[in-house]
Formats: C-alpha cells, sequence, structure tokens
C-alpha cells in the first residue's frame, strides 16, 4: 500500500511538473519597448513595425511560444523611463526590452540596467557609451549609429569631402550632445582644425533663440554647422535658417536625430530647396531595393500588417524599421540557439544574452549579413556589442516626397 501511495505521489509530482511546463510553454514572451511615443511617434511607429515585421515571419512566436509586445511612453523623460524598466522587471514574462530613439535615459540608467540584467537592445539612440559597460558583463546591444563613430564621419564628409574648414557646432545640451562634442572636436583636432563656435542649447528651443545662436554662429566665420537635434529642435533650427538672407544661410550636416519626427512636413520641400541640408543615416533604402526577393518580401509583409503602407515613402523614420527589423531577426536567431524557453525568465535571459555574444550562424538583414553581430564584451573590445560600424554609414538627404534618399 506504501509503495502504491508512492508511486501514486510521485506520478501527481511528474504530472504537476508537467502541466507547469506546458502552462510556462503557453504563456506569451514579453518584448517590452521604451520609447517616447508623445514627442517623437514617427520613430516610435517605425521601431514598433520593425519588431512586429520580423516577429511576424517567424509566425509571431519565439522558440514555440507566442509573443506579445508591450509599448511603453517615456515622453523623452528619464525618470518616466527609468519606472517604465521597472515595469519591465515585474513582469515574469518579460524577455528583452527594445530602446528608442533618444539617449539620455539609457546614459542616466545604464549602472541600473546591468545590475538588474535587463536585456536592452537598441536600435536607434546613438549615444557612444550606451553600449559600452564598466565591465566585462555588458546586458546592451546596439544595431544603429555609434557616436563613437558618427562624429568622425560627419567631419570627413564635411572637412575631406565638401572642403569646409570653418565648422561650428550646434548640439542639445544633453548627454547625446556632450559625447558628439567630444567626438567631432576629436576628429577636427586630428585635421589641425577647432570649431569656430559650439552652441548646446536646450530642448524647447524657441524660434527667437534659434535666431539668436544663429546670429552668433555667423559671427564667428563659421562655413558649415554640424548639427545634433531632434526633430522639434531641428525644425526650429532650420526654419530660423531659411528666413533668413539667402547671402547669410550655411550649409548644414546634421546626425539623423531630425529624421525621427515630422521635421520633413514642417520644413517642406519648397523650404528645403532653399537650404543645403544632409544628415547621417545607415546604408539601406527601400527605394533601392529593385529585384532583390529579400528587402520586397520584408516590405510586402509590413504592407499586410499595416495597410497605410503602400509604397516605401510611407514608412516614415525608416531607419527605425530597418534597424528595428534586424535587431528582431538577430533576436530570434538567438532565442532558437537557446531553446528551449524555461518558466525561469532570468535564466533565459542570460542564455539570450549568452547567445547574442556567440551567435553559431550568420543573420540576413537588410542592411547586410551579419556574421556575426555581436561578439563577448571586454573593456578591451568596446565595439563588441556594436552590430554596425563606419562602413554600414551613409549620407542622406530628403527628396521632394519627404522620402530619404540616400547619396551614392
Amino acid at each position: 500500500m506504501v509503495r502504491v501511495l508512492t508511486c501514486f505521489c510521485l506520478s501527481l509530482i511528474v504530472v504537476a511538473g508537467l502541466l507547469a511546463n506546458a502552462l510556462a510553454a503557453e504563456e506569451p514572451v514579453a518584448i517590452y519597448v521604451d520609447t517616447d511615443i508623445s514627442s517623437s511617434p514617427e520613430s516610435s511607429t517605425a521601431i514598433a513595425r520593425g519588431i512586429k515585421v520580423a516577429l511576424e515571419q517567424n509566425g509571431n512566436q519565439l522558440a514555440g511560444r507566442p509573443v506579445e509586445v508591450v509599448m511603453l511612453d517615456h515622453r523623452g523623460n528619464s525618470a518616466r523611463s527609468l519606472r517604465n524598466l521597472k515595469k519591465y522587471l515585474q513582469d515574469p514574462n518579460a524577455l528583452v526590452l527594445y530602446s528608442g530613439m533618444h539617449s539620455p535615459p539609457l546614459l542616466a540608467h545604464r549602472k541600473f540596467i546591468h545590475e538588474n540584467g535587463i536585456l536592452l537592445l537598441v536600435p536607434w539612440a546613438a549615444a557612444g557609451p550606451i553600449s559600452r559597460s564598466g565591465n566585462d558583463t555588458n546586458w546592451i546591444f546596439r544595431l544603429s549609429v555609434d557616436d563613437s563613430k558618427a562624429g568622425e564621419f560627419i567631419v570627413k564628409r564635411a572637412v575631406d569631402e565638401r572642403g569646409f574648414k570653418r565648422p561650428a557646432l550646434v548640439l542639445e545640451n544633453t548627454g547625446w550632445g556632450q559625447s558628439n562634442l567630444r567626438t567631432m572636436t576629436s576628429s577636427l583636432v586630428a585635421r589641425d582644425l577647432m570649431p569656430t563656435r559650439v552652441e548646446m542649447f536646450k530642448w524647447g528651443l524657441r524660434e527667437t533663440g534659434a535666431k539668436i545662436l544663429l546670429r552668433e554662429v555667423k559671427d564667428s566665420g563659421a562655413d558649415v554647422i554640424f548639427l545634433v537635434a531632434n526633430a522639434p529642435e531641428g525644425k526650429v533650427i532650420c526654419k530660423a535658417m531659411h528666413d533668413l538672407p539667402p547671402a547669410l544661410r550655411l550649409p548644414i550636416v546634421s546626425h539623423w536625430g531630425i529624421t525621427g519626427g515630422d521635421f520633413p512636413a514642417f520644413i517642406n520641400s519648397t523650404m528645403r530647396k532653399q537650404l543645403d541640408l544632409e544628415f547621417i543615416q545607415t546604408s539601406f533604402s527601400f527605394l533601392e531595393m529593385g529585384d532583390n526577393p529579400f528587402p520586397k518580401e520584408v516590405f510586402e509583409t509590413a504592407t499586410t500588417l499595416f495597410p497605410e503602407v503602400k509604397t516605401p515613402i510611407d514608412l516614415t523614420a525608416p531607419s527605425g524599421f530597418i534597424h528595428a527589423y534586424d535587431l528582431t531577426r538577430i533576436l530570434i536567431a538567438a532565442v532558437e540557439q537557446s531553446a528551449p524557453l524555461g518558466d525561469d525568465m532570468l535564466e533565459n535571459r542570460e542564455k539570450v544574452r549568452n547567445a547574442l555574444e556567440n551567435l553559431k550562424t550568420p543573420v540576413q538583414g537588410l542592411i547586410k549579413l551579419y556574421d556575426p553581430p555581436f561578439r563577448p564584451y571586454t573593456m578591451y573590445d568596446p565595439d563588441a556589442h556594436e552590430a554596425l560600424g563606419a562602413d554600414d554609414f551613409a549620407i542622406g538627404r530628403y527628396g521632394d516626397n519627404d522620402e530619404i534618399i540616400i547619396a551614392h
């Protein structure tokens, strides 16, 4: 009798374990997206679309489990972003968190992210320190422009290729702006040049402040402006430049923050024809996919999921879509390499983090074949968690239909 009861109890334990595993397998894996939906909806929408298209092509599952995408809005506020990070940590089904276009929230909370094992993927924010950890355990992976290389790329374009010699730096007064101040100045010094003037502006810049700023820049003798701004301030500065007499206008070589909002609607095609404006991008464009079957299939999936997308021009803030799509393809490969996912999400995050650093198979993306995208991070290999390099950067301009055209 004792033996029968023992066997029965053991059977119950086994069945309970199987049921628990089955229930865990049916629980959706949560992918969190923490962006500025309020002030930069275009970039946030682009990132979400890129994630969802990649997931759709994988059957909306990760290692056999359904996926739920959870959108959070930090409104460009670092304190609110911290609350969103904590919300992610409180969700037992949360595997990974994507960030948005703003660097300051990530710079403010890097230590918190690493200490709490937040598996964080960066498809836009560009400040150099974001992907560099203070020790050899790094939870942040980026597929985007990296300011440790972007500053040099912008200087090379303006000075080496276009022949400007007296640049003024006009930068937002945030960690992102400070990061670019260091890298741009370093690149200029390497060419025996210095900025004629450095202007740091705060978020919320108004027309009057922009006009004063441009007057100071012009009086410094500058022949070009290096602009580091997001769309809200970028459009104010470019409107102020447009309002100057043609002889007083300066060319602008910009970071890509201006492309993350409604900049082209405000600085319209007619105004842009009177400005010399170009900006850094990454090298893929849906406008140039031709008959290549891979990007055509991606775009067709996007049009199916989002009926409002009918042509590539309808994919606003395209960098957000492209980078988030490629990152999600890489994430899918890492999860498959880590499979099966267990019911302990802390262990799952660690397994996926290790897989991201040690992917065994190449991943085809829109920008390139990632072989591999990342490497095990050490402080002696600071680029280990950067999927892109300067060879993947390009210069873009807005076309007549507000589309981004890549220069070749």
